[in-house]
């Protein structure tokens, strides 16, 4: 495994931290970006330790982990974040880059890619929720709020149990769904103690701007980026799964089946596991096939 170094950079209303394994600037393939949100670097230790050949770069967003923000804001915008990752491809200095983004990352590279298409040659977008392309988009839209407001009542363990009952749902949101009565976090295995804070990325709202995100098909279609759409086996009708479909049936592309799930190439990190070694070995053959 390459070394790891540690880097800053200055954009406007933050500073970002990004580790870089591997050389700069990269001589034969282009350095591989691999994007979380609202995960930061940490999530990919496992992913990239399957990359040693290729120069692989992680970050934390603003004013998430080790990258702050003076903006004024704590909401997580994928359009502010694109111009984000727009500036560190630039710091970079090897030209186009190839991107794994997964959940609120893979919103954020379509972002890129729309805002910024030469920046990318292939953006591999794994589980973007994009809850607008739905069909069913307003109810699901109504069980986000429902956690958001699970969250802002209970605390961290009963908003966490009403997302993890809000993930595991197949189908279409329906009456059967919204009936349901509240999930139970030790069902989940978690305390319904209440530490008293509410600033939680995922669960407080502040991303909601992720799961509204429209993509531009015609800007996504129109682009030199290779695009992969790409969702986990075990994903298959579920709120993430079916966004990717709706997705890549959007875009006239097909879809690109990984292994595990959601989190499928994670090793241990925030205590999950998938399948990394059969997630790692998709991404290597999706990556080098032109």
């Amino acid at each position: 495994m390459s070394a790891i170094s540690t880097h800053t950079l200055r954009v406007p209303g933050a500073t970002l931290t990004y580790d870089v394994r591997g050389v700069l600037p990269t001589t034969d393939r282009p350095p591989l970006l691999m994007i979380g949100q609202p995960m930061g670097a940490e999530g990919f230790g496992t992913l990239a330790s399957h990359f040693p050949e290729r120069t692989v770069v992680t970050y934390d967003p603003r004013g998430l982990g080790r990258s702050t923000r003076d903006d004024g804001r704590r909401d997580n915008d994928p359009a502010v974040q694109a111009e984000d990752l727009h500036a560190l491809i630039g710091a970079l200095g090897s030209g186009p880059v190839e991107v794994f983004g997964s959940s609120g990352g893979a919103v954020t590279g379509l972002a890129l890619v729309t805002a910024h298409p030469d920046d990318v040659s292939t953006l591999v977008a794994h589980e973007p929720p994009l809850l607008a392309v739905l069909p069913d988009a307003d109810r699901a839209f109504a069980a986000e709020r429902a956690v958001r407001e699970a969250y802002h009542a209970g605390g961290s363990g009963v908003g966490m149990a009403q997302f993890i009952a809000m993930s595991m749902w197949h189908g279409e949101f329906t009456d059967a769904y919204a009936a349901q009565p509240a999930a139970d976090p030790a069902a989940f295995g978690m305390s319904a103690d209440d530490d008293g804070r509410r600033d939680d990325p995922l669960l407080s709202g502040v991303s909601d701007a992720v799961t509204h995100y429209r993509p531009d098909v015609r800007a996504l279609t129109s682009s030199p980026t290779r695009l992969v759409i790409a969702a986990g086996v075990q994903s298959t009708d579920t709120i993430t799964g079916r966004t990717t479909a709706a997705l890549a049936e959007a875009l006239g592309l097909p879809l690109t089946i990984f292994p595990s799930h959601h989190g499928g190439f994670l090793g241990g990190e925030y205590g999950q596991a998938g399948e990394p070694d059969a997630f790692a070995a998709r991404l290597h053959d999706v990556l080098d096939t032109a």
